[in-house]
C-alpha cells in the first residue's frame, strides 16, 4: 500500500525543477508510505513520476519504486496489492516458455512484466487486487493510469495550469507550483445531497477522480477532460447482464460454492511479510471475514474493535463475544467524547476534500489502534452493498407496498401534514414504539412528496439536503462538467434490473461503496499507513452474488441471508441474529452540546455571508431548529460543517 503521484509538465523543465515539484508532491503523501521515497524523472518528456512506500510484500530494497527495468519500456509507480499476482508469474512463464529472472517477489514487478506481455486491457483483466496504477511507456510516450474495479484505492488526475497532474490524495496536486483550482460547484452540490464528492468529480474544477474498473491513456498534448476516453476494462453493469441468465435457484448448492469462493478470498488476502489482523464489530459481516480468516491460521489471528463509553452507542460487547467464540486474540479499545472530539480538527487534512459521513470519526480511532500491532487489516465493507444488508432493503418496499395503494395526491397530502408536526412531538407520541420516531418520519415523508415508484421512494430517501442546488450560490445549472465520465456512468446508473432492490444494490455499489464506504477506509487507514483489505469485493465473491436471486439475498424479509446461513457453521445463532447497527455516534447531542462553540463559529452567519459559498439564512434555520431540539438535522449540519472546516484551511 502506497501512496503515487506525477505530473507532465505543459513545457519542457529542466531536470532540477522536475525533481522539485515530484518530491513535494511525493513526501505529501509520506502518511501512506512511509517506508521509502522514490522519484522516477525524464526531463526530455517532461515528466516525473513519484512513489511513496509501504512495504508489504518483498521488504528489501528491490521492491521500491518507480520501478524500471533496463529490458523494460515501463517505469510503473503502483498503490495496492495484486492478491493473484503469483498465478500471474506461472501464466507469464509458461507462455514466454522460458525461465524469467525475477529481480524481487513483489507484486510489482509482476505487473510490469504482464503489462509489457499482454498490453494494458488483458493485464487489468487478469488481475485480482485493488490498485492504482501510474505507467510510462517509453517508447510510445504515454501514461496510463487506472484503477481496480470497485475503487477500493484512490486516484485523481486533472490540470494545474497547463500541466497534468496525478496523486492518490488532492494533497499531493495542491503543491504543484501554482495550484489555485477554484471550487467545483456542482461537486459541491452533489456533495450536500449524499455527504461526499461522487465520481468522476473532485472538489476543484479541472481535477478529477479515475472511476473504477477503467484506465486512460495519456500523451503531452492532451489539454482537457475532453480529449480524454476512458477505457472500460471491467463493469458491474457488464457483470450483472452476463449473470442475468445465470441464476442460480438450489439454494444449498449456492451457500456451498459461496462460502468456498469466499474462503478462497480471505485466503488469498491473507498473504502478507508484514503483521496481518482484522477489525470485528461483532456484525454478519466483519465476524465472517474473521471466522475464515481463524479457519485458514493455526495461531489466534489478532481482531480489533472500538466501543465507546456511552453505553447507549457502545457495541463491543457484541465483538467480544465473537472472538472469545472463535478464539481470537481480541484488542478492545474504548474511547471517550473527548477521544473523538479531538480528532475533528484533523478531518479535514485526513479526507483532503470536503467528506461528512461521521462514522469516519470511529473508523479512523480503530485504523490507530490498529497500527500499533498490526501492518494490514481485512474489513467486512462490502457485504451490504453486495448481498443487500442494508435496512432501507427491507423495511422501503414494507412501507411502499402499504402507502402506494393511495392515490398520488392523497400520499402527498399525508406527507406535508406530518411534516407539519415537529420531529419533537413526534418523538414524544412515538418513541415508545420507533426509537428516533420524528426524524424517521420526516425522512420518509420527503421522500413520499414527490416518489411515483418504490425506485425513486429508495433512492429519495438517501438525499440528505432538499433542494441542495438552491443552497450553493452562483451554482448554474447549466454550468456542467460536461465529459464522457459523467455520462458514461449516468448511463449505467439507468440500467434495466428485473426488480428495484437489486437497482438499489446497484447503485449503492458504483456510487455509496465507493465514494463513501472505500474513501472512507482508505483515509482513515493510509493516514496512520495501515494497509486494509475487503474480501467481500474479489471479483469472483461479486460475481457469484449476482448470481444468486434477490430471494435468496433477502429472504422473509431478512437481509444478508446466504451469509447468515454460512455463519453459522462457525457461530451459535444468538451471536448471529441480532438487529443491524452502525458505526455511529452521538453526533446531535454533541451539536448541542461540547461542540457548539465549534460548530457557531463555523456556521456564523457574517462568515457564511463573506465566503459566499452557501445561503446563509437556509444554513441559519436549520441550526436554530437543531438546537431547539424541534428535528435531528446533525446529518445536513455535519456536511455543512466539515465543508467549513475544510474549507478553513485553503
Amino acid at each position: 500500500m502506497c501512496g503515487i503521484s506525477g505530473i507532465i509538465k505543459d513545457k519542457k523543465s529542466n531536470i532540477l525543477s522536475l525533481e522539485n515539484q515530484i518530491k513535494k508532491m511525493t513526501l505529501s503523501l509520506k502518511h501512506r508510505g512511509p517506508d521509502n521515497s522514490g522519484i522516477w524523472t525524464d526531463s526530455d518528456n517532461s515528466i516525473a513520476l513519484g512513489h511513496q512506500r509501504l512495504s508489504i510484500l518483498d521488504l528489501t530494497a528491490a521492491g521500491n519504486q518507480p520501478m524500471e527495468f533496463s529490458d523494460c519500456k515501463f517505469v510503473i509507480s503502483f498503490n495496492g496489492e495484486i492478491y493473484n499476482h503469483l498465478e500471474i508469474r506461472r501464466e507469464i512463464e509458461s507462455d514466454v516458455k522460458k525461465k524469467i529472472n525475477w529481480i524481487s517477489n513483489t507484486d510489482t514487478e509482476t505487473l510490469i512484466r504482464a503489462f509489457e506481455f499482454w498490453g494494458t486491457k488483458e493485464t487489468l483483466k487478469k488481475c485480482s487486487g485493488m490498485f492504482s496504477i501510474a505507467l510510462w511507456d517509453k517508447s510510445r510516450k504515454i501514461l496510463t493510469l487506472a484503477r481496480d474495479r470497485f475503487g477500493e484505492k484512490p486516484l485523481y488526475f486533472g490540470w494545474v495550469n497547463k500541466n497534468f497532474v496525478f496523486a492518490s490524495e488532492l494533497k499531493a496536486i495542491k503543491k504543484v507550483e501554482g495550484f489555485q483550482n477554484p471550487i467545483c460547484k456542482k461537486a459541491l452540490s452533489k456533495y450536500l445531497s449524499v455527504n461526499y464528492v461522487p465520481s468522476p468529480l473532485s472538489i476543484y474544477e479541472n481535477i478529477f477522480k479515475l472511476v473504477p474498473g477503467a484506465f486512460v491513456e495519456i500523451n503531452n498534448s492532451t489539454r482537457s477532460i475532453d480529449q480524454i476516453k476512458i477505457n472500460k476494462y471491467w463493469s458491474m453493469n457488464n457483470l450483472i447482464e452476463k449473470v442475468s441468465s445465470k441464476e442460480i435457484n438450489q439454494q444449498d448448492v449456492s451457500i456451498n460454492k459461496l462460502e468456498n469462493i469466499l474462503n478462497n478470498s480471505v485466503k488469498s488476502q491473507m498473504l502478507s511479510d508484514v503483521p496481518l489482523g482484522a477489525f470485528l464489530s461483532g456484525g454478519v459481516d466483519s465476524s465472517l471475514i474473521c471466522a475464515l480468516m481463524q479457519k485458514n491460521n493455526l495461531k489466534p489471528i489478532d481482531t480489533y474493535t472500538v466501543g465507546f463509553q456511552d453505553k447507549q452507542f457502545d457495541e463491543s460487547k457484541y465483538a467480544k463475544k465473537v472472538a472469545k467464540h472463535l478464539g481470537t486474540n481480541h484488542n478492545e479499545i474504548f474511547v471517550s467524547e473527548n477521544d473523538c472530539q479531538k480528532i475533528i480538527p484533523q478531518l479535514p487534512e485526513i479526507y483532503d476534500e470536503p467528506f461528512a459521513d461521521s462514522s469516519q470519526i470511529p473508523t479512523y480511532l480503530i485504523c490507530n489502534a490498529a497500527k500499533q500491532n498490526v501492518t494490514v487489516a481485512l474489513s467486512g465493507d462490502g457485504g451490504d452493498e453486495i448481498f443487500g444488508g442494508y435496512n432501507r432493503y427491507t423495511w422501503s418496499p414494507r412501507i411502499w407496498n402499504k402507502i402506494s395503494i393511495l392515490p398520488f395526491f392523497l400520499r402527498k397530502k399525508i406527507a406535508y401534514l406530518c411534516l407539519n408536526i415537529s420531529e419533537k412531538k413526534l418523538d414524544f407520541l412515538l418513541n415508545i414504539f420507533i426509537n428516533k420516531a420524528g426524524f424517521k418520519i420526516h425522512k420518509i415523508a420527503k421522500a413520499l412528496k414527490s416518489a411515483v415508484s418504490l425506485e425513486t421512494f429508495m433512492q429519495k430517501m438517501i438525499i440528505e439536503w432538499e433542494g441542495y442546488d438552491k443552497l450553493v450560490l452562483n451554482y448554474n445549472q447549466d454550468h456542467l462538467v460536461k465529459n464522457f465520465l459523467f455520462e458514461n456512468k449516468k448511463d449505467e446508473l439507468d440500467s434495466n434490473f428485473k426488480d428495484p432492490i437489486s437497482k438499489m444494490m446497484y447503485i449503492d455499489s458504483v456510487t455509496y461503496l465507493t465514494d463513501d464506504i472505500l474513501c472512507k477506509l482508505d483515509r482513515a487507514a493510509m493516514f496512520n499507513s495501515l494497509e486494509t483489505r475487503v474480501p467481500f469485493l474479489n471479483e469472483k465473491v461479486v460475481e457469484f452474488a449476482w448470481k444468486m436471486p434477490i430471494s435468496t439475498k433477502i429472504k422473509n424479509g431478512i437481509g444478508k441471508w446466504p451469509l447468515k446461513n454460512i455463519l453459522s457453521n462457525y457461530l451459535p445463532q444468538n451471536l448471529i441474529n441480532r438487529p443491524k447497527t452502525g458505526f455511529a455516534i452521538p453526533l446531535g447531542k454533541w451539536l448541542r452540546g461540547p461542540l457548539r462553540n465549534w460548530s457557531e463559529n463555523l456556521l456564523n452567519e457574517t462568515r457564511l455571508v463573506q465566503e459566499g459559498n452557501f445561503s446563509a439564512g437556509i444554513i441559519r434555520d436549520t441550526w436554530k431548529e437543531h438546537l431547539d431540539g424541534k428535528c435531528d438535522h446533525s446529518s445536513k449540519l455535519w456536511s455543512i460543517l466539515m465543508f467549513q472546516a475544510w474549507y478553513e484551511k485553503q
